[in-house]
């Protein structure tokens, strides 16, 4: 088993800079409670984690299945608790694909993959939460 460390440092009022990876993130929040809306606040991240880990996992997917694609989004869709602590209770991954001819098969494989074996963030919130997909094909 490995580790991993982050830590943020507090800069003023609300908001904090955390260093991932050799690359700086500005949290902040909105000035109703603080904050200057410098950055995003930090709840929305764990989508960010999500799609993000998911996503990369599906294009290298498709790279080896020499799948060709002319654009490739994730959107999460996050339901979140009223009360406090709020918390996400179930996440929605749509998976945008734009190409000539995809073929379905092999978009619902790499999207299958990343899910099921690849994408460790994915795994981790199952755990918590339920997580559904869908995958959209666009007009090109």
């Amino acid at each position: 088993m490995s580790q991993q460390e982050i830590k943020i440092d507090w800069l003023e009022k609300m908001a904090f800079k955390a260093e991932v990876n050799g690359h700086e993130i500005i949290l902040d929040a909105v000035s109703e409670v603080g904050g200057e809306d410098r950055g995003p606040r930090p709840k929305p991240l764990a989508m960010v984690a999500l799609a993000g880990c998911t996503g990369m996992d599906v294009v290298s997917i498709l790279r080896k299945m020499r799948v060709e694609l002319e654009s490739f989004s994730v959107r999460v869709v996050g339901d979140l608790t009223d009360e406090h602590p709020k918390q996400y209770t179930a996440m929605h991954v749509i998976y945008e694909f734009k190409g000539k001819d995809l073929p379905m098969e092999k978009l619902e494989k790499a999207v299958r993959l990343s899910e099921e074996q690849y994408c460790g963030i994915s795994a981790t919130y199952r755990k918590a939460m339920g997580i559904t997909s869908e995958i959209r094909i666009l007009e090109s």
